[in-house]
C-alpha cells in the first residue's frame, strides 16, 4: 500500500533520550505552498548521527526527542507545494539540510551558512531517515543526470570537503590533511582533483589508512608511531606544508599539524573538538603568519555550484569510500560497523534495496 495514501511511513527515530534508536510508523510529513515532499531512495550515516545514537553530551543539549534523523541523502520529488516551480515531482534531487533565516547579520551579508538562527532538518526537524522527507523548496538541489544515486545521497559531507580544501589556493600546494574518516577521505580527492602536489595524510586507525591511500594521498603517516610533524618537514626540506586540512578534532592531532605547517600557511579547520585545545598561537600562528579559518558547512550554494561541476567532469573517484548498502530497518548493523571505526560510507535504503 501506498505509504501516501494511508498517511503512514516508516522511519529511523530518536524517541526518547538514551542511547539507541528505534524503527518507527511515523506520519507521512504535510507540505506547506513553499515544501517539497520527497521519497528518500537512499541515505547515508553521518558521524553526528553516531553522536545522536549514543546521546552524548552535545546530543543531550541539541536534540529534542521524538525527532527522525538523517540528513544525508538523495531521492525522487514526490509532490510539491502549489507555490513552487523549479522543481517537480519527478525530479532527482538532494537537499542542503541547513535551514537559513535570511534575515540575520549573515544572512543579509551572503553568509548563510553560518547564519544566526540556522537550524538542521535530521537535527532540529525531522529528517531524511524515513520514506519521506519534507524539506523547503529554496534548499532542493537538483541532482544532474551525471551524478548517480549513491553519489547524491554523501553530496553534504562532500561539500565540506569541497568547502574546506577550497577555501584558499589548492592548485600546486602541498596538503596535509589530519584525520582520515569520511570528509578527511574526500578531502584528499577534492585535492588532488584540484591540482594539489603531495598530499599528506595522518590517521592512527590501520584501516583509514589503507583507505587514504586508495583515495590517492601520497604519503600516509601514523602520528601515534613516530613524529609525524618531524616527517613532514623532512618531506618537504624542512619547509612544512603550504596547506593544512584539519578534520579529525583531535588536540594532538591539530598540534601536530601546526607544527608541519610552514610559515605563511594556511590552516583550514573543520574537525570539532569535544575538549579544549592548547595551541602555541606565538610560534605556530602569529610568528609563522599563517592565515587560519573555521570552516562550518557548506557555502550555501557556492559549495554546491563547485562540487557539481566536479562530479560531471569526473574529476572525483569516491567509490572506494562506499562499503555496506543495507535497509532502513537494519540500521543497528550499519551504526555498530561505523561505531566500531569503519572509514566508509554506509548507505540504507528505506526500500530495502539499491535503484
Amino acid at each position: 500500500m501506498s505509504v501516501t495514501k494511508s498517511g503512514q511511513m516508516n522511519a529511523l527515530r530518536k524517541m526518547r533520550a538514551g542511547a539507541g534508536l528505534s524503527f518507527e510508523s511515523a506520519p507521512v510529513p504535510a507540505i506547506g505552498p513553499t515544501d517539497v515532499l520527497v521519497r528518500v531512495t537512499a541515505a547515508s550515516i553521518c558521524g553526528t548521527d553516531l553522536h545522536i545514537y549514543g546521546w552524548d553530551r552535545w546530543s543531550q543539549g541539541r536534540i529534542k526527542p521524538p525527532v527522525t534523523l538523517g540528513h544525508e541523502f538523495s531521492g525522487i520529488v514526490e509532490s510539491v507545494g502549489e507555490e513552487v516551480t523549479a522543481v517537480k515531482a519527478g525530479d532527482k534531487v538532494s537537499a542542503e539540510m541547513h535551514l537559513n533565516c535570511g534575515h540575520c547579520h549573515q544572512c543579509r551579508l551572503g553568509e548563510a551558512h553560518i547564519c544566526q538562527n540556522l537550524r538542521i532538518i535530521g537535527i532540529d526537524r525531522d529528517g531524511a531517515f524515513a520514506e519521506l522527507v519534507k524539506i523547503p523548496a529554496s534548499n532542493i538541489w537538483k541532482l544532474d543526470p551525471a551524478i548517480p544515486e549513491h553519489y547524491g545521497a554523501i553530496l553534504d559531507p562532500l561539500g565540506n570537503a569541497v568547502h574546506t580544501v577550497l577555501a584558499g589556493e589548492i592548485a600546486g600546494k602541498t596538503v596535509l590533511v589530519t584525520g582520515c574518516g569520511p570528509i578527511g577521505l574526500m578531502s584528499i580527492v577534492v585535492a588532488k582533483a584540484c591540482g594539489s602536489s603531495t598530499v599528506f595524510a595522518t590517521e592512527i586507525n590501520p584501516q583509514r589508512r589503507a583507505m587514504a591511500r586508495k583515495m590517492g594521498a601520497d604519503v600516509v603517516l601514523d602520528p601515534s608511531s613516530g613524529n609525524a610533524a618531524k616527517q613532514i618537514l623532512a618531506d618537504t626540506s624542512n619547509t612544512g606544508v603550504d596547506v593544512l586540512l584539519e578534520m579529525s578534532g583531535n588536540p594532538t592531532a591539530i598540534q601536530q599539524g601546526f607544527a608541519a605547517l610552514r610559515a605563511g600557511g594556511r590552516a583550514s579547520l573543520l574537525g570539532i573538538p569535544t575538549e579544549s585545545v592548547p595551541l602555541d598561537l606565538v610560534n605556530d600562528v602569529i610568528f609563522k603568519g599563517a592565515t587560519v579559518q573555521g570552516i562550518y558547512g557548506r557555502r550555501m550554494y557556492g559549495t554546491w555550484v563547485q562540487m557539481t561541476a566536479l562530479l560531471k567532469a569526473g574529476r572525483l573517484n569516491l567509490e572506494p569510500l562506499f562499503g555496506e548498502r543495507t535497509s532502513l530497518e537494519k540500521f543497528e548493523d550499519a551504526f555498530k560497523l561505523l561505531r566500531g571505526g569503519l572509514a566508509g560510507k554506509i548507505l540504507m535504503y528505506p526500500d530495502g534495496v539499491p535503484h
